[in-house]
């Protein structure tokens, strides 16, 4: 228990653990916007899409 303790305590004082938090917290935004990003897209382009298919089967 005391060795747990003492790792506790290195992990908390060492300033790399605090960085890599961060670090983490930092990529965790970035790929939430960039699936944010990927399914407007998406979505913009399949509603023209469809709107490209429906005028060309409507315009033989």
């Amino acid at each position: 228990m005391k060795k747990l303790m003492t790792m506790t305590r290195q992990f908390r004082d060492d300033e790399n653990g605090a960085a890599m938090v961060e670090y983490t917290i930092l990529l965790g935004i970035i790929t939430i916007a960039v699936i944010a990003s990927i399914v407007v897209v998406g979505a913009w382009v399949g509603a023209r899409w469809t709107s490209l298919s429906t005028t060309l089967t409507a315009n033989p």
